[in-house]
């Protein structure tokens, strides 16, 4: 096991989810969501998470792993096109992943998503956990304009709202 880990995760926990993203970041987040969308026909969410629980570090579950479930449990998947993305940041570990639907991941690939994350996590590096955020949001959104244009018909299918899990 590895102690320096779980003294993170044991030490981030929802102050550091506000102080990281405090409700007016939060705001402008869940604005800067809502205004791409119009750009596309697929969905974004945000998702932010202090730390893990002992038992999944005890288990060795990482970010990715933990990004994976939250995607099935926010009913990532079941958008008309298959073009959700979740955009998942673990505190604790300071990592941001990508989970994206076979709709849109087919068509951008993996290299794509870990170049947003880098880009991301420049930003989270400096302290500008807000600003990595957007910037994720967009160069996503940019990614869904190419392969899912606004058809007219698009709806809002999940909440622009960030969740804190």
């Amino acid at each position: 096991m590895n102690w320096k880990r779980l003294l993170r995760h044991l030490f981030t926990d929802h102050q550091s989810v506000a102080r990281a993203l405090p409700p007016e970041a939060m705001k402008a987040i869940e604005k800067a969501i809502g205004e791409e969308e119009k750009r596309h026909g697929g969905q974004l969410r945000v998702a932010v998470e202090a730390a893990l629980p002992l038992s999944d570090i005890a288990h060795g579950v990482g970010s990715r792993e933990r990004a994976i479930g939250w995607f099935g449990r926010l009913r990532m998947w079941d958008t008309e096109h298959n073009a959700g993305v979740l955009i998942y940041l673990l505190l604790a570990d300071r990592r941001v992943e990508l989970v994206a639907d076979r709709g849109i991941h087919g068509k951008v690939g993996t290299a794509a998503w870990e170049a947003i994350c880098g880009e991301m996590q420049q930003e989270f590096a400096r302290g500008q956990f807000e600003r990595g955020v957007v910037i994720g949001v967009r160069a996503v959104s940019d990614l869904l304009a190419e392969h899912f244009p606004p058809s007219g018909r698009d709806r809002n299918e999940l909440p622009d709202k960030p969740v804190v899990l």
